[in-house]
């Protein structure tokens, strides 16, 4: 089978290209964006992180298909992550793109465009779940990363159920908060096709609420963005990391029994004795690998207490366990 990171522009429906560009990161090493060609233009699902090889790969493989930057009429970005909307800001200051993002995302947008000088919103968090012993290591490694220029607003922002033309295709907008607050995803149901972003992934599971504006309970937001998605007709996966796949749904029902086994793992960790998402988070093994929470380098430890944390609050709602306050600290018995 052929890696899905390889270069180029793949057509994966009539007229619709995956296109993977790069990202500087260690775990990720690839985001898929989706080229939708109509006439003599073409609307991009998403737009890649804004650094030189990634501009330079999107270009090199908008080539491939006779086309370049100067076409594209239109950026639809699923979130506000810098690997889906940064490079969309870039392209429009040189060529006048529109950009179109989720109105879900304007609390994070208003948030990144200040600068957000202590680093992101989950240190403070950190505190509160009982891991203040993280917090030194990450604010010394965030300092000064944020640069409020890739953070621009959109040209418009997109409502949940807005229909968006693309050439003769219609592309509803689906918000499915979780993976972000105003996530959203692109249904093609006219061609059986859904440009996913990062809500539905094939092979690994979406991180939950890693944004400057926190949602209150990201895993009850996305186990609900799932339903959603599930009741919806079953669609063709054009996911933004992964290989496309065939089936929608079969992928949602592997994340829904996924979240439940953390659920019950975090409950039985709870019942063992550990109080805090801190202490919860260390009992939990990560990743497909299982790895142990000390094997984790410090930003994937700082997700893994908040997804626990995220995971604790939804077993209080469901009254499998309870939650109390001691010194600013949660902490949650069953």
């Amino acid at each position: 089978m052929a890696d899905w990171q390889e270069p180029g522009a793949h057509e994966v429906a009539d007229g619709i290209f995956r296109v993977p560009l790069p990202l500087p990161m260690d775990g990720l090493r690839a985001v898929n964006v989706y080229a939708v060609t109509h006439g003599s233009a073409v609307t991009m699902i998403d737009a890649g992180w804004a650094v030189e090889e990634s501009r330079t790969q999107l270009e090199q493989s908008l080539k491939r298909i006779d086309l370049g930057l100067a076409d594209v009429d239109r950026f639809l970005v699923t979130h506000v992550h810098r690997d889906h909307y940064t490079q969309a800001v870039a392209v429009r200051k040189e060529f006048g793109t529109r950009v179109s993002l989720g109105i879900g995302e304007k609390g994070t947008i208003d948030i990144l465009n200040d600068g957000r000088p202590d680093g992101p919103a989950q240190l403070g968090l950190l505190r509160r779940f009982g891991a203040a012993e993280m917090v030194a290591e990450l604010t010394a490694a965030w300092s000064g990363q944020t640069d409020p220029s890739v953070w621009e607003p959109p040209t418009d922002w997109i409502e949940d159920g807005q229909e968006l033309p693309v050439g003769d295709r219609s592309l509803l907008a689906v918000h499915t908060p979780g993976h972000t607050r105003g996530h959203l995803v692109f249904a093609d149901l006219a061609h059986g096709l859904l440009f996913a972003g990062d809500h539905v992934l094939p092979h690994i599971t979406p991180s939950i609420g890693f944004e400057a504006a926190v949602a209150a309970s990201p895993l009850a937001d996305y186990l609900r963005s799932l339903a959603a998605v599930r009741a919806m007709p079953d669609l063709r996966l054009l996911p933004a990391h992964g290989p496309v796949t065939e089936s929608v749904h079969a992928r949602v029902d592997e994340l829904l029994a996924h979240h439940e086994d953390r659920l019950a793992a975090s409950l039985a960790a709870v019942e063992a004795g550990a109080v805090t998402p801190y202490e919860v988070a260390k009992a939990l093994g990560w990743t497909r690998r299982n790895r142990s929470f000390a094997d984790l380098d410090a930003g994937n430890r700082m997700l893994a207490v908040c997804e626990t944390a995220a995971h604790l609050l939804v077993l209080v709602a469901q009254d499998r366990a309870r939650r109390s306050t001691v010194d600013g600290v949660d902490h949650f018995a069953a």
